[in-house]
């Protein structure tokens, strides 16, 4: 039975890797500031409008497939994904790993972000 368990946590932990590694909030700025990543949010548009990250893009996950085309120009910089608190950024990180990007997700979203009292400014970013 424990063998049977401890193969399970391996594979929970391997899926959950394969969306993009997690990262914290400051290591995210570090890269941002450093111009070597972008931040996708995923949440829906009005979610977004209503707070996010400076210099974040709004793609929803539920139009990401549509919409990669979007971040085509930034395949060679680290995406770093964020929702609301990591619901959907794993799932978004699967289908654009298999499309070549290199991707991370931040962890605990934008309820983290907020909870270490993060900037976030509102409005639409193009």
């Amino acid at each position: 039975m424990s063998l049977f368990l401890v193969l399970i946590y391996i594979f929970a932990l391997t899926e959950r890797t394969k969306g993009g590694k997690p990262m914290t909030c400051s290591q995210l700025v570090s890269l941002m500031n450093s111009d070597q990543a972008v931040l996708v949010d995923v949440r829906a548009a009005n979610d977004f409008q209503a707070g996010h990250v400076h210099g974040a893009i709004n793609i929803p996950h539920t139009k990401i497939a549509t919409r990669l085309s979007e971040i085509e120009k930034h395949r060679e910089k680290v995406i770093v994904l964020t929702d609301q608190m990591g619901q959907h950024a794993g799932g978004v990180g699967k289908a654009m790993t298999k499309q070549g990007y290199t991707v991370r997700r931040l962890s605990g979203g934008m309820s983290e972000w907020r909870q270490q009292n993060m900037p976030v400014v509102q409005g639409q970013k193009k």
